[in-house]
């Protein structure tokens, strides 16, 4: 019964209700925009996989972890929040933990693989054009194996998954370490290979890159290679590339502060409450990969407006099927407009054979038809003449 009773108030809110509600109106928000935005961007590298760059794949893979991490988070997040306690018992709450490590991990050591493809290829161009789209695929299977090792570990014995401080969640448990020398290895070693060493390559990467373009800018400019436009492209994938970078960190860097605060401080004195607001900094990085590519990378955009232009062509098909008759009665009086205000190339009216004037006046008609002509090319030329004098074969050459 103890033990019950120490479950049920680990998993109880520790925080105001008024924080839990407004902690599930954003992780909301989240979810719709991590979901939608997403799978567009899935949805468009799907119909441009056959020109996708090698520093696209992982792109294409920060999606799919992004996107993982939403469907298996929020849903369960979400009615926590707004009932101001944790609903799905202890082993969930163990799945709820390992996948968050999964594919937060993923996440940044995607982003730490695709700095250091950029830097391949801008700073050592004679080995970054050998990187291959099969290099790019075992580099992103390689992601996933590195972060799992650390996900797996707290269910293997090494570290340990508990309820948030605030109850209302689960995550490592940030207060092992105070009183078991294996949780703290694993947090030191989390600490070390999956924030510290990762941030550092990134940050390395990009400043070489930087140093790189800033030295070869002038010369650049000044014999414009065949090149250019490839160039052009790595660069837009780098300078994107930093702003996701610079998002992420941004959002998970709150909660690797007060995690390590209470792993290696006094975790009494760490607030509940920070804890929480950290945890939705770190949620809000699902939002950013596909904001900063649809909007901001042209060949992409271009392809969502092929396809959004697409699927309102289907819409609108879809619509004509369901209401034929009213489909075929516009489109027969739309027809019986364009017959009737149809002009022969001589630039008289088509009348049905009969002339307009005699059933108003017999006298203004001389027996004579009104002529229809047409055009035949010939060469550069064409000339005119009456329907009549035509044969009966078949026209190719008309104009």
């Amino acid at each position: 019964m103890g033990n019950a009773s120490d479950t049920s108030a680990a998993f109880a809110s520790s925080i105001p209700r008024e924080y839990d509600i407004f902690m599930g109106s954003l992780y909301s928000i989240f979810c719709i925009l991590s979901v939608m935005g997403n799978c567009i961007l899935l949805l468009v590298a799907y119909h441009k996989r056959s020109t996708l760059k090698p520093a696209e794949f992982f792109i294409i893979n920060l999606s799919i972890s992004d996107l993982g991490m939403t469907l298996s988070l929020f849903p369960l997040a979400i009615p926590s929040a707004f009932l101001h306690r944790w609903l799905f018992g202890e082993i969930t709450c163990q799945l709820y933990a390992m996948c968050g490590v999964l594919f937060g991990l993923c996440s940044l050591t995607n982003l730490t693989a695709l700095s250091l493809v950029c830097c391949l290829k801008v700073c050592f161009p004679n080995h970054g054009n050998r990187f291959s789209s099969s290099h790019a695929r075992l580099l992103v299977a390689g992601v996933w194996c590195y972060a799992s090792v650390f996900a797996v570990g707290p269910l293997a014995g090494w570290g340990h998954y508990s309820p948030e401080p605030y109850g209302t969640a689960c995550c490592i448990d940030w207060h092992a370490p105070n009183h078991e020398l294996s949780a703290l290895s694993y947090i030191v070693c989390l600490f070390v290979f999956c924030y510290a060493l990762p941030c550092t390559v990134i940050f390395l990467s990009y400043t070489f890159i930087l140093l790189t373009v800033r030295g070869s800018r002038q010369a650049v400019q000044q014999h414009v290679s065949p090149q250019t436009k490839t160039a052009n492209a790595h660069a837009l994938i780098v300078k994107l590339s930093v702003a996701v970078c610079i998002g992420f960190l941004g959002a998970w860097t709150p909660y690797a502060a007060v995690a390590m605060w209470a792993a290696f401080g006094d975790a009494t004195q760490v607030p509940p409450a920070a804890f929480a607001l950290a945890a939705v900094f770190a949620k809000s990085s699902t939002i950013y990969n596909p904001i900063v590519y649809l909007l901001c990378k042209p060949n992409f955009r271009e392809c969502l407006y092929k396809d959004t232009v697409t699927l309102r062509e289907r819409i609108y098909r879809g619509s004509l099927q369901s209401n034929p008759k009213e489909h075929f009665g516009s489109t027969s009086q739309r027809n019986k407009d364009m017959s009737i205000s149809t002009r022969f190339s001589n630039g008289q009216q088509e009348s049905y054979g009969a002339c307009l004037d005699c059933a108003d006046n017999a006298a203004l008609c001389d027996g004579t038809m009104p002529q229809q002509t047409a055009c035949i090319l010939t060469g550069s030329s064409y000339t005119e003449v009456t329907v009549s004098q035509l044969s009966a074969k078949p026209q190719d050459d008309f104009l």
